[in-house]
């Protein structure tokens, strides 16, 4: 399959790179070379800690409690979600939507997934993955990586997995009463001590909150908190609210994230989901290797 990486990111890169200083480098998350280990030594060492400076781009770490076995995800990997914390029973509502979704993204429970052919993932028709989702998915591309742009009124906070924007009000607003739904919801953030407070809702329902198809309702609200204990770490903790498809809140279990150095020469990749090249890689590889042949073909 062809390099997902636009053409039109290595041209921006150029430019970005001859706007910088002679001797700047740009780097990637991650990244464990000998030059841009040293370049991070050197960006740590002039860090000034500010616990309200959120700004950066953040990469999520090994989870802060031990992600629970559950017996329905076969070979899966456990889901990230609310940091691993459980989901408290379903509605029937809840439980019609969640029987009705058929993952297929690799890392979803195996007793749930299928061939991307008979699968109904968002993901799979480059839908946007929606919040929390987003926050860290799709794992191997970008998922768990983001960066946070802070202005006066407001906050950006974009995720690598599809270079998807939302935004956080932070002048002091309420949520309007009346809003219409969106992938990403509305948010409005405030801050109380050290911690920033993150509210919204008013989120399209027909997004997942991960790739196991668990589901949401457009009565979905959630309060995050991001907290900024030193100069290296973030923490977000979020608490999900939707009476229409859970019995009780969601509260979830700390999330931590590290920031990537050098600071102010690291760039995020740009993994976007191109409709035409999903398809082709389900139909080449995907959908044989689930021994789905009827909608297989080679890729050319």
């Amino acid at each position: 399959m062809r390099n997902r990486m636009s053409s039109a990111v290595v041209s921006l890169i150029g430019v970005l790179v001859f706007s910088l200083p002679a001797a700047a480098q740009l780097y990637f998350p991650g990244g464990k070379s000998e030059e841009q280990q040293k370049a991070a030594a050197e960006s740590k060492a002039k860090l000034k800690y500010d616990a309200h400076d959120l700004s950066g781009i953040w990469r999520a770490g090994r989870p802060a409690v031990p992600v629970p076995k559950d017996p329905r995800s076969g070979d899966g990997a456990q889901s990230w979600l609310m940091g691993a914390a459980p989901p408290p029973p379903l509605t029937p509502w809840g439980q019609k939507m969640f029987d009705t979704y058929k993952p297929s993204e690799i890392n979803s429970w195996q007793s749930r997934r299928v061939v991307p052919a008979k699968g109904n993932d968002p993901l799979g028709n480059c839908d946007p993955l929606g919040y929390p989702r987003n926050l860290g998915e799709p794992v191997g591309a970008g998922g768990g990586t983001f960066e946070l742009v802070q202005l006066p009124n407001k906050m950006f906070q974009i995720f690598d997995g599809g270079r998807r924007i939302r935004e956080v009000w932070t002048d002091g607003r309420k949520l309007p009463d009346d809003l219409e739904p969106r992938w990403y919801g509305y948010a409005v953030g405030h801050w109380e001590g050290d911690n920033m407070i993150v509210d919204s809702q008013g989120y399209d329902d027909r997004s997942w909150l991960d790739g196991n198809g668990w589901p949401h309702s457009e009565d979905m609200k959630l309060r995050e908190v991001f907290h900024h204990p030193d100069v290296m770490t973030m923490e977000i903790t979020m608490t999900l609210d939707d009476p229409t498809a859970y019995t009780k809140p969601w509260v979830g279990n700390k999330q931590s994230f590290q920031l990537q150095l050098p600071k102010g020469l690291t760039v995020m990749y740009e993994y976007i989901c191109v409709p035409s090249e999903e398809q082709a890689f389900n139909n080449g590889v995907r959908n044989p290797a689930g021994g789905d042949l009827e909608h297989s073909r080679p890729l050319k």
